[in-house]
């Protein structure tokens, strides 16, 4: 065998441990009873040392040094092999189980301190994982030779740094002043036609997102849907796990969350088979990622198209009378609210870049986690004008900083600016695209973004892969006009 077929040999067992952290993870959110948390954090820090001590096996190292390949995917795939080794040398096994256990117990805690708007109660447990995550972005800065935030960023979604970030960041910023007062005051002058008021069953909301998201392609012999208190897709390639939450006062909140969760999964389902279990075979990173589930969920799922096909199709499935006017006004209304999960895509980026400064400053020190709240609340005021009322709708709303991912924030926006991106690109090249969208048809979309994307693997980075799909680099001006086209008008 030689050193590159030794290296794909390994890189496949690391993967498969890396599958096994995600079906326990997943269980963990969706299945698992409380009782089981500390021992699910223990099996979870273990896989991880053990695939963090696979990566760095000294056999490892001498098979880089040994391997050669070939131009093309195979080189690639043993770029990022080397990357994948440096990274994982460089942080010693013991803090890598720790930020595994520490990320873990705080999840646990925070799942508690939410509920309760009691940001003391995990206060400590998130100092610690701040503490553990600066100690290994430390590290890592030092090896990659970038900054400790740059090297977090990067494990997310390579290709693009804090610097670039902000500099887009700050262009919306000063577009988003301009256009949500134009945006409220349009739909102010504008009748408004609400959905009728519930109940809209649960077990029927369930029945009617399966249909949708297999409309949208999902194999569901190879996946499940369930429930959990933070949607997310988890799994594996063949094995995908969509969660949501349902609410019987509010059926659209629970669809658009399993068709933004069904964007992820197609491109997972996607992903180049004869490269499965290999770098180069995995998903280019999370900007992508958020953007193939925001091209389903705001590009096509919430054009007037689809919404024409969604009224009659919902209004039967619950008996109730609802409208394509009822579909946009929930749909497509701009609103200064306090949760991301739920924020309109106009304001959308103001949460993402609220939490993108804020994580900054918790990571270099600048910001005492003490002192989150307020700095949190002053940020909200800051950007959309309004002050929450309570952590639960401040600080403690997202599961992210108390697992342990940090750096992974810009990706959510840095996506949805490529989606629009990606959409213009698709429309120009699919004249009939609103025609298969009215019928409730993603499939010419899809097979457009398995060519352009998600057969692509990691085989590009972020940026490269823009430029071959759309014949540029991440331009915010797509979606800009894509926000305009759709509110300002």
């Amino acid at each position: 065998m030689s050193a590159y077929e030794a290296l794909k040999s390994s890189f496949h067992r690391i993967a498969c441990l890396d599958e096994a952290s995600a079906m326990l993870g997943w269980d963990a959110a969706a299945m698992m009873p409380e009782g089981g948390a500390a021992a699910r954090g223990e099996q979870l820090a273990v896989l991880a040392g053990l695939s963090h001590e696979c990566l760095c096996a000294p056999e490892m190292r001498e098979q880089l040094a040994r391997a050669s390949a070939p131009e093309g995917w195979d080189a690639r795939n043993l770029a990022l092999m080397r990357e994948a080794h440096m990274r994982a040398t460089a942080l010693p096994r013991d803090l890598v189980e720790a930020q595994v256990r520490a990320g873990r117990a705080c999840e646990t805690l925070w799942r508690a301190a939410r509920k309760e708007s009691d940001f003391a109660a995990v206060r400590e447990a998130l100092a610690e994982v701040v503490r553990l995550t600066r100690e290994g972005a430390v590290i890592l800065g030092e090896a990659l030779g970038v900054s400790p935030y740059d090297a977090l960023m990067s494990q997310y979604q390579r290709g693009i740094n804090a610097e670039q970030a902000e500099a887009i960041f700050a262009r919306y910023e000063a577009f988003l002043r301009e256009a949500l007062p134009r945006a409220e005051a349009l739909q102010a002058q504008r009748p408004q036609a609400a959905l009728p008021p519930g109940p809209y069953p649960e077990a029927v909301q369930a029945v009617l997102a399966r249909r949708l998201a297999a409309g949208a392609g999902l194999n569901f012999n190879a996946a499940r849907l369930d429930v959990s208190a933070h949607p997310f897709c988890g799994g594996t390639a063949t094995d995908i796990r969509i969660t949501t939450r349902y609410d019987e006062a509010d059926f659209a909140a629970a669809l658009m969350g399993v068709l933004h969760e069904t964007g992820h999964a197609l491109y997972e389902q996607n992903l180049p088979a004869a490269w499965a279990r290999q770098p180069v075979g995995m998903a280019a990173g999370m900007a992508v990622h958020e953007s193939q589930s925001l091209i389903v969920e705001m590009q096509a799922v919430r054009s007037d198209a689809y919404l024409a096909y969604l009224a009659p199709l919902a209004g039967a499935a619950f008996g109730k009378a609802i409208t394509l006017a009822g579909l946009k006004h929930r749909l497509r209304r701009v609103e200064r609210s306090f949760i991301r999960v739920e924020a309109d895509e106009m304001t959308y980026p103001a949460h993402v870049l609220l939490r993108f400064r804020l994580e900054r400053a918790l990571l270099s020190g600048d910001l005492p986690v003490v002192d989150l709240p307020g700095a949190w609340n002053e940020g909200v005021q800051a950007l959309l004008g309004i002050v929450p009322p309570d952590d639960a709708r401040g600080c403690l709303q997202d599961i992210h900083w108390f697992d342990g991912a940090i750096g992974y924030f810009p990706s959510y926006t840095l996506g949805a600016m490529a989606a629009a991106q990606l959409m213009a690109a698709a429309r120009e090249a699919l004249p009939d695209l609103d025609g298969a969208l009215g019928r409730g048809d993603l499939a010419p979309l899809t097979r457009w973004l398995a060519e352009h994307v998600h057969g692509r693997g990691a085989s590009a980075g972020f940026n490269e892969l823009l430029r071959d799909a759309t014949g540029e680099a991440l331009n915010p001006a797509y979606f800009e006009a894509h926000l305009s086209a759709r509110y300002l008008r």
